[in-house]
């Protein structure tokens, strides 16, 4: 398969499994325990159905959004993710590349591997932050700082990663950060020579936000569900998330909202955004889907916040479906990391590409211009009451 036949989603993934050593592919791949809350992402898009208008003048169609005082020129952005490094050796580059291509927001991870310094030479679009409560208060301070300098535009504190989630798919394949050999990954990493070529050869495995604080992930590899546990602060609570956003004094996002409870303590302490998520169904298996979720906290809090649904969006028409129930914007992390590892930032921009063709030729077939004309007017769900 070649990168001009990625039509979809699942062409991205079908490629980047052939292009990844298993653990790589796996750990982009899998889930939590069963994967049910996985699946249930994406599942939860194909209970609820369009309802189109017609004979609408749609010659022009304006698909820009405004979410946490940022423009995107389209209403998805590519969410933070760690360790990219390890699925392309262009890494975060290609990605903040792609996405300034595409006038959208990139989101840098904690656990990056290349540097927001870097990062914000390279993209000239909003850039957001995404932040791990770690135990030393010295690189939570750290990180913000960097953060800060680099002019990053918002800061989103992950708040569902309190303990790592059970990733069976990681302990049956041996990943680790960096990868480790053993007699289960030794051949994978063996049939994908070019892989093993451009890690080895490229510059060295870095997480450089983290260096001189930990060598977990870096120099000592660790797993991701080992380093949550062992590495983050348990004890974070809402006076924390609040001195935080407070400290930041800008747009300040909280990443993992499920509950409506929790979205309007979200509010009350300062914040401008909010990401309905579940981690990718990577955290709690039996969570419930953020699209299932998202009408609940939308008519809590969509007045006084900007909700982001994040999570399961495979295509155009998912996104429409979460704009249609009142988020402000969508992102995601497996829509663009297959498509990194399966061409880099080429893949990364044909993904971006197919999703933005998407979005244009579905507002059309529904009879919009502007997505604030969509509305829940526009849809109908199946096992609704």
């Amino acid at each position: 398969m070649a990168l001009s036949s990625c039509n979809n989603f699942q062409d991205f993934r079908r490629l980047a499994k052939r292009r990844l050593p298993g653990p790589i592919f796996h750990y982009i791949d899998g889930a939590a325990d069963d994967e049910q809350t996985y699946r249930r992402n994406t599942q939860a898009y194909g209970d609820c159905d369009l309802v189109p208008n017609v004979l609408v003048d749609v010659a022009e169609i304006d698909m820009s959004v405004e979410v946490m005082g940022q423009k995107l020129a389209m209403p998805v952005y590519c969410a933070p993710t760690a360790l990219q490094r390890l699925f392309h050796h262009e890494g975060e580059r290609a990605v903040a590349r792609a996405a300034s291509k595409y006038g959208t927001m990139f989101g840098v991870s904690s656990l990056a591997t290349v540097s927001v310094e870097e990062i914000a030479a390279i993209a000239d679009t909003p850039k957001m932050f995404q932040f791990y409560f770690h135990k030393d208060r010295g690189l939570n301070d750290a990180l913000l700082e960097r953060a800060r300098a680099a002019s990053f535009d918002v800061m989103a504190l992950t708040v569902d990663t309190i303990t790592g989630g059970n990733r069976e798919r990681d302990l049956h394949t041996g990943f680790t950060s960096p990868p480790k050999l053993t007699l289960n990954s030794l051949m994978s990493f063996a049939t994908h020579p070019m892989w093993a070529w451009n890690f080895l050869t490229r510059e060295k495995f870095d997480m450089p936000h983290l260096s001189g604080h930990v060598s977990e992930g870096t120099n000592l590899a660790v797993s991701v569900g080992n380093y949550f546990s062992s590495m983050l602060d348990q004890s974070m609570n809402w006076k924390d998330a609040e001195e935080l956003c407070a400290k930041w004094n800008g747009q300040f996002a909280l990443k993992g909202i499920m509950s409506v409870a929790d979205a309007k303590r979200a509010v009350d302490i300062g914040c401008t955004g909010i990401m309905v998520s579940n981690h990718g169904g990577r955290q709690l298996d039996g969570s419930r889907s953020p699209f299932d979720q998202l009408a609940e906290i939308c008519d809590a809090v969509g007045d006084k916040i900007d909700v982001v649904c994040e999570g399961g969006i495979q295509r155009g028409t998912h996104i429409l479906k979460a704009l249609s129930v009142g988020a402000k914007a969508c992102s995601g992390g497996r829509l663009y990391l297959y498509a990194l590892a399966a061409a880099g930032q080429a893949g990364v921009e044909k993904a971006l590409g197919n999703l933005r063709t998407e979005i244009e030729r579905d507002m059309k077939l529904m009879g919009v211009t502007r997505i604030d004309q969509l509305s829940r007017d526009n849809l109908r769900f199946r096992n609704a009451a």
